[in-house]
């Protein structure tokens, strides 16, 4: 049977920008308890697009870049946005290898 977790979603369909708004550790998880060790670091966006609604990006190691004063706009390398279930509900996920802000010209 088709699981939800093996269905992936279209990046662009989060819409061409992406407004960084915080920065916030991800913890890894054993047997359902948050341990103390961080993983990663999840970069909160707002997108404009979907009426600055705000989905989390999960990138693996280092913090890559500092949380901003008020919003940048930022660019994913490597994005996959994936839905989950939890609780019943259906959930929006996502995940990168990389974060850029985006050069004004």
């Amino acid at each position: 049977m088709l699981n939800i977790r093996d269905l992936k979603i279209d990046p662009a369909s989060l819409g061409a920008k992406k407004l960084l708004v915080d920065i916030t550790p991800a913890y890894e998880y054993k047997d359902g308890r948050r341990l103390d060790t961080v993983t990663g670091y999840r970069y909160i966006v707002a997108l404009p697009e979907h009426g600055l609604e705000k989905i989390g990006v999960k990138i693996e190691g280092r913090q890559l870049m500092e949380k901003p004063e008020g919003f940048a706009e930022v660019e994913f390398s490597g994005l996959e946005v994936f839905a989950y279930e939890s609780q019943g509900k259906t959930q929006i996920s996502a995940k990168a290898t990389g974060v850029s802000l985006v050069k004004k010209s």
